[in-house]
């Protein structure tokens, strides 16, 4: 049975995460940062277990959590420790909260890095930031109870065969826990399927297949066939296979640029393939759970 899952935000719902900028900190003394930061990071986490409750109450599945539900922790002037936050014991105890709750309901969350977190990239600055980022999203996983953490592949920098080879060295490098949780997508400009998942089985790293960047960046592979080789990287994980579903902005019918994506899903998108499916569908769409919503009236067959 297909379970639908939220990204990051609601359209209607009166829920929001609070963000900050490192130039807004720069006006105040480090005490007086980490005591905004903390106050930030505290109503943040208030914020995803009333997510987490309003996905229960609107049969939503799946939610995929902001990367910034600690604002600037990564930054290089802005940047903090959870331990250096006023407010520590009581943030990890909210992020508990969100844990239980999760794994009660049996809610699956992940996080999905944006898109400066490049492994493969030749600058060792670039890696060495992206590697910051990447453990400081596995900390917040590991207190939430997100069991996913998912990455595009990064660029081909003139030589897709090298920059595969460098993917694969740095999650080789990557602590244990962190590989665990990890996941690889197709993106819509790289790397497809094809390239991806004789890596993802190698390093036992599961393939999240996106079908809207399969269309987009095609790579001879059926949609059918594609569902088929991502879903068997997820063999012996343990849980369900991740999907994630868009329409574009542009009819595809029409000329023009298909990787923006739309407001909402159109039904003829969905894969037959995919009916039936035990798998977890990210719906990327700007409207949100309003997507969603619609996606249950236009598709009943499809099971909720």
């Amino acid at each position: 049975m297909i379970t639908w899952g939220l990204c990051c935000c609601f359209a209607a719902e009166p829920i929001a995460f609070r963000r900050s900028t490192a130039a807004a900190m720069a006006k105040y003394s480090r005490p007086e940062q980490l005591q905004r930061l903390s106050r930030l990071v505290l109503a943040n986490a208030g914020s995803l277990l009333l997510a987490l409750q309003t996905c229960v109450r609107l049969r939503i599945g799946a939610f995929r959590i902001n990367s910034e539900l600690f604002p600037l922790a990564t930054h290089p002037q802005a940047g903090y420790d959870l331990s250096e936050l006023p407010d520590a014991a009581a943030i990890i105890s909210a992020l508990e909260q969100v844990h239980t709750y999760s794994a009660g309901q049996n809610i699956r969350l992940s996080f999905h890095p944006d898109q400066f977190v490049v492994l493969n990239s030749p600058r060792p600055e670039v890696v060495d930031s992206s590697l910051t980022e990447l453990l400081h999203q596995n900390a917040m996983a590991r207190y939430c109870g997100a069991a996913e953490i998912n990455l595009h592949g990064g660029g081909a920098y003139g030589d897709k065969t090298a920059a595969l080879q460098r993917l694969r060295q740095r999650l080789e490098g990557l602590p244990g826990d962190v590989r665990a949780r990890l996941t690889l997508e197709n993106d819509d400009h790289t790397f497809t399927v094809a390239d991806l998942e004789p890596l993802c089985l190698d390093l036992q790293v599961p393939l999240v297949y996106d079908v809207h960047h399969h269309r987009v960046n095609p790579d001879g592979l059926s949609i059918a066939q594609a569902t088929a080789l991502a879903m068997r990287t997820w063999e012996g994980r343990g849980c369900s296979p991740h999907l994630h579903l868009s329409s574009p902005a542009q009819p595809w019918a029409m000329p023009g640029n298909h990787r923006p994506h739309a407001d909402y899903i159109d039904p003829e998108d969905i894969p037959e393939c995919w009916q039936g499916l035990a798998a977890v569908i990210d719906v990327e769409a700007k409207a949100k759970e309003l997507a969603i919503l619609r996606l249950r009236q236009d598709r009943p067959d499809l099971g909720w």
